[in-house]
């Protein structure tokens, strides 16, 4: 079995704080096929209540995590465009080692984002 694991932790970089309340889908790729793995929300810290990936469904390949900041900021008043500049935020990346931490951050405001691999 894998030892390693996935998170993620939002940061409302507009507001100066956490992302309270965002939806993210995460999906494995295989090819053409887009499989979805998990959907959660995230909390009081911007974060997940568990690993978005936990050790028993870990494995190596190419994933993609979608951030819904549409609903999110549609949630947190944010005045609207039509359509809104960030809607959904797809982030897309591989797992090379199965027995790491990989953690996916998300910065954002409703006009831009960032991301890395953090620890």
């Amino acid at each position: 079995m894998a030892a390693g694991y996935l998170t993620t932790h939002v940061l409302d970089t507009a507001r100066g704080r956490p992302a309270v309340g965002m939806p993210i889908t995460l999906y494995r790729l295989e090819g053409d096929q887009r499989q979805q793995l998990a959907r959660m929300v995230t909390n009081h810290d911007g974060r997940t209540d568990g690993p978005i990936l936990p050790q028993d469904r870990f494995e190596t390949g190419t994933y993609e995590l979608v951030f819904d900041a549409g609903a999110y900021l549609d949630a947190t008043d944010t005045p609207p465009e039509a359509p809104r500049f960030l809607d959904q935020i797809p982030i897309r990346f591989g797992i090379s080692d199965a027995g790491a931490h990989y953690h996916v951050p998300l910065l954002f405001s409703p006009f831009g984002f960032s991301t890395y691999r953090g620890s």
